[in-house]
């Protein structure tokens, strides 16, 4: 007798869930459903978009774990299929830098349905999303990666540098778990596409910590086409007195020049856009 295809499972629990995929390899992992909806072409109207599903799905809608949301004095852990608008509902339970990346996400209607686990693993997927990949490798959050036999950490800016392809095969993402530090100054800046494709696109997140006037801590993480943070720029204006001397902000905006020369992306423009939006934030730290 053929075995059905095109089937649809709803597991309660891991287990059965990696039960289902190991009979159905090619099964796919189903949250939000965001990210399935693929451009397929024109019509006399314009760019039309038309849904294209997997021959196999596994929901993961009945898999009450993956829905929890957890806090603790050091971290804060979020299932994978927590909507992006009960993360923001959070308040300020949530990093800044998180919440303002997620309320630049689509419109409410999206965010309920998108899921932050789906949300992260689109990346590197055409119209994926590549907002989150900002805030959570700038936070240093982590991701919990499970198999029917065991599970991992790995981190944002690791798995946001390889896309999904980080994943192993019949591999999930199960938590995120980010550090609760206080930061003292954020900055989220969006840059958009003209047109589909462009690579003029993506989200920079700036964050700063300070203590008695001393700055001790800058991130600057963009995600778009690529993946940029440069750690070994983060160290040289740690222990310098607020407001920052102009000479240092001006230094500082350089080795981001430098830095950013070495890349084949993203292009030219976007390069010149993100070192404009450096400037003016660290102008701000100046005044």
């Amino acid at each position: 007798m053929d075995v059905l295809h095109s089937q649809v499972f709803f597991p309660s629990g891991f287990q059965e869930l990696f039960s289902a995929w190991g009979r159905f390899p090619d099964a796919v992992p189903f949250s939000g459903g965001t990210c399935l909806i693929r451009s397929s072409g024109f019509s006399g109207r314009g760019l039309f978009e038309l849904p294209v599903l997997p021959k196999n799905i596994l929901s993961l809608d009945r898999i009450d774990e993956l829905k929890r949301i957890t806090r603790t004095e050091r971290y804060l852990e979020i299932g994978a299929m927590v909507s992006l608008n009960d993360i923001i509902a959070l308040g300020k339970s949530i990093p800044e830098a998180l919440s303002k990346t997620l309320n630049g996400i689509a419109g409410p209607q999206v965010r309920n349905l998108a899921t932050v686990g789906g949300n992260i693993c689109s990346i590197g997927r055409p119209f994926g999303g590549i907002d989150i990949a900002a805030p959570l490798t700038a936070l240093d959050a982590r991701y919990e990666l499970r198999t029917a036999s065991q599970s991992r950490w790995i981190s944002a800016l690791r798995f946001s540098s390889f896309g999904s392809s980080a994943l192993a095969p019949q591999e999930l993402l199960t938590r995120i778990r980010i550090p609760l530090e206080h930061w003292n100054y954020t900055i989220c800046r969006k840059f958009h596409a003209r047109d589909l494709g462009d690579e003029t696109s993506g989200v920079m997140v700036f964050i700063t910590k300070n203590e008695k006037n001393l700055l001790t801590d800058i991130r600057i993480v963009f995600a778009g086409s690529c993946l940029l943070r440069d750690k070994n720029s983060e160290t040289f204006l740690e222990g310098r007195k607020l407001p920052l001397d102009r000479k240092d902000a001006v230094h500082y905006r350089e080795m981001w020049r430098d830095y950013l020369s070495g890349m084949t992306k993203p292009g030219p423009l976007l390069k010149t856009k993100l070192l404009n939006c450096i400037e003016s934030c660290l102008l701000g730290l100046a005044d």
